[in-house]
């Protein structure tokens, strides 16, 4: 009997492609895990000193005469930092709350408060500031990444940051009144 002897070539994957594709899959499996990692991490806690970060403001929210903010240039002031969304309803219950506590404390000069808004767009946005008569310090956190640094779980949360940048208190979920707030930042006054 005669062996029938397979003349076609092998096809297979090119050694090449190969490599390529067992590269993406590493850099895949490293991205995986790296936000796996961040999310056991869970939120910033007090006590932690929070990096600096740079809130790009709208305009007519400028701090200064500029149309973005650093924690950093706000060292000697107590930071409260406070996410928000135009679709967001327990912001809306908040927002008079808020501005009626800036209002409190805008003249000492020791307090400044800045809105990041959240997942949203402008036009949305600024109606929402003229809605509440909002006039502190607020932009868009740009492709989330203020919120990411923050690790935070939705919206509205706040983030009292003390003078020297590390954090003291989180509320989760809105505040109720104006003196609830006060409470906050008369502690870090202190």
């Amino acid at each position: 009997m005669t062996e029938i002897k397979d003349t076609a070539p092998k096809r297979g994957v090119p050694m090449w492609a190969q490599a390529i594709i067992w590269g993406l899959l590493i850099i895949l499996l490293i991205v995986v895990g790296l936000g796996l990692k961040r999310a056991q991490q869970g939120t910033v806690q007090p006590g932690d000193k929070i990096p600096d970060f740079t809130l790009p403001l709208f305009k007519g929210y400028e701090y200064e005469g500029k149309s973005e903010i650093k924690l950093s240039d706000l060292h000697d002031k107590v930071v409260v930092l406070n996410f928000w969304a135009s679709w967001c309803k327990p912001c809306e219950q908040e927002a008079a709350e808020m501005q009626q506590a800036w209002e409190a404390n805008e003249a000492s000069g020791k307090v400044i408060f800045l809105g990041a808004d959240y997942v949203d767009t402008e036009p949305e946005a600024r109606a929402f500031l003229k809605k509440y008569g909002i006039d502190y310090y607020n932009g868009p956190d740009m492709g989330t990444k203020i919120s990411q640094l923050f690790r935070m779980k939705g919206v509205p949360e706040t983030y009292f940051i003390d003078r020297e940048g590390v954090l003291q208190y989180v509320q989760v979920g809105p505040f109720a009144s104006a003196d609830e707030i006060q409470i906050h930042i008369d502690d870090l006054l202190k």
